[in-house]
């Protein structure tokens, strides 16, 4: 199912939405057993993997950059062109840095814990 190209069309109805859990990232060289990562991502260096903070604490590993987890609800294509370009520059305006990832059906932006109410008000205003 292929999702939206138009910028426009994808900015207004990005419909974003705030994730309760604190996630972190973390590098191992495999996955333990028990832990399910919202993303992952083979390295050279290993496997990137972002995941909540109280998981990466039960399996007793090192977690970077304390987060928020925002959906950008919008059925965007892979191949959109601009959209992800627009919401982290305005997030960087803001002094807020984010890393995005794309997924099939999905955008997904991980913001500073402590500023993720900060977030949701510029992504709010963007639309």
């Amino acid at each position: 199912m292929p999702g939206d190209t138009d910028p426009v069309r994808l900015l207004a109805g990005m419909d974003p939405v705030l994730h309760a859990h604190r996630y972190v990232f973390v590098s191992v060289p495999e996955l333990p057993d028990g832990l399910a990562p919202l993303a992952t991502m083979r390295e050279d260096e290993g496997l990137s993997a972002v995941v909540t903070a109280d998981d990466a604490d039960a399996h007793g590993l090192i977690g970077a950059f304390p987060c928020a987890g925002i959906t950008l609800r919008v059925a965007s294509a892979l191949e959109a062109v601009g959209f992800l370009a627009v919401i982290t520059r305005a997030l960087a305006d803001a002094g807020i840095g984010t890393n995005p990832v794309a997924g099939f059906h999905h955008d997904h932006l991980f913001v500073p814990w402590e500023r993720r109410d900060d977030a949701m008000a510029v992504l709010r205003d963007l639309r």
